[in-house]
């Protein structure tokens, strides 16, 4: 049941998004440009569970689809999917369905509903998409425990959530808006006029500016960014520890996180070879804490879970590796060159030998086996193994 501080929480994210819809990218009136592999089913399923699913019919719900930015990418990378966006803005809501309706991402039903009331929707989801709305709600385990719910066996959830250490000169801004807005707080246009003016009347050299400038000002010139970083009316921002207490809260399994180069102790202390072997010594929540201590640039956290059963295989096995279809991941750009961008934007360069063997994927019509393309491509299985887990190359695994 909601509390009457809870109601009134909500109602004011309500408002605010009625008063400055969010995101605000401009509408296409064709499909969106590129991809988003976390949001595209065949490659978070590959990512979760090492290998292609089974189908593509599938149901995915955007819980928290704000104005449909995500939606709409959700809809044309997964044309076989029913898709459906929930969001407790109705003024939100008219915008995402003008950008699905204008992008031809018409197969999809939106409903003006809050994550706690996600229940009245019928059935389970195999994929729930929730960016950037548990950390704004009045209860998130609540919220967590909601979504849970709705997520078949098998099923994965992906959550965006905000990191306290990396959004600290944020949360002093946030502050000192609220003080100097006091009886007027809940008026976002206010709000926004009353940082825009702080942001001007800073030094230069403030801490708070330089930081807005290296990593915001990009997207914060637009008031709907500014208002949802710096005038938002309810924001939790967790470290490592508070976020496994959401996720341990959800009942569901934590498969990974889906930036997972950032969560990697190598690249932060790997000249240091005593201290990486006791950090290797620490269980692997203890190991996420540590990298965030280390590194403290992280802005949010981004994660799948999983109800069970949810498979997984290992790749390790030469002879199953051998025998399974490769094909090259769709969620490229810049392909085909030596030089592209990965999954997660990321430049990466490739040498002869595996410029031939993604190539030979990419034309896989006859299902041919890794076995197959090795004979006309010079690797090894380490690099197969290597590509597979740089999601470059998605694998099919045998039949049993």
């Amino acid at each position: 049941m909601t509390s009457e501080n809870e109601a009134a929480v909500s109602a004011a994210v309500a408002k605010l998004y009625d008063t400055y819809p969010f995101p605000p990218e401009p509408f296409l009136d064709e499909p969106p440009p590129g991809y988003n592999w976390r949001w595209y089913w065949p490659t978070a399923y590959n990512f979760c569970t090492g290998k292609l699913p089974a189908t593509e019919q599938v149901r995915i719900l955007d819980a928290g689809c704000g104005s449909g930015v995500g939606t709409e990418y959700l809809v044309h990378l997964n044309p076989q999917a029913q898709v459906t966006g929930i969001d407790l803005s109705a003024g939100t809501l008219d915008v995402a369905r003008e950008r699905c309706q204008r992008s031809g991402a018409d197969r999809v039903n939106f409903h003006n509903l809050s994550i706690y009331d996600v229940d009245q929707l019928e059935g389970q989801f195999d994929l729930i998409n929730c960016v950037g709305v548990l950390h704004h709600m009045p209860d998130p385990i609540r919220g967590i425990q909601a979504l849970a719910h709705k997520v078949a066996p098998g099923g994965l959830l992906h959550i965006f959530v905000y990191a306290a250490l990396g959004r600290w000169e944020i949360s002093l801004m946030q502050q000192a808006i609220a003080m100097l807005q006091g009886e007027r707080r809940g008026d976002y246009r206010d709000g926004v006029s009353v940082g825009r003016q702080l942001f001007d009347a800073l030094p230069e050299n403030n801490r708070i500016v330089k930081r807005d400038k290296e990593r915001w000002a990009l997207e914060n010139h637009q008031d709907e960014c500014f208002a949802d970083m710096y005038v938002h009316p309810r924001e939790v921002d967790y470290t490592v520890d508070t976020l496994f207490e959401l996720i341990d809260a959800s009942g569901l399994d934590f498969v990974g996180f889906s930036n997972p180069q950032y969560w990697n102790l190598e690249r932060l202390i790997a000249k240091a070879p005593d201290v990486m072997e006791r950090a290797k010594s620490l269980a692997p929540r203890a190991q996420y804490r540590l990298i965030e201590l280390l590194d403290p640039e992280l802005t949010h956290y981004e994660f799948f879970l999983a109800r069970p059963p949810l498979p997984h295989i290992d790749w390790s096995d030469d002879q199953l590796l051998l025998s399974a279809c490769p094909t090259l991941t769709p969620c490229l750009s810049g392909w085909p060159s030596r030089s592209f961008f990965n999954p997660d934007y990321q430049l990466v360069t490739v040498n002869d030998g595996e410029y031939a063997f993604l190539q030979a994927c990419e034309t896989n019509e006859g299902n041919k086996t890794v076995a197959d393309v090795l004979q006309d491509a010079p690797l090894d299985l380490a690099d197969v193994r290597s590509l597979q887990a740089k999601q470059l190359v998605l694998l099919i695994a045998p039949e049993k």
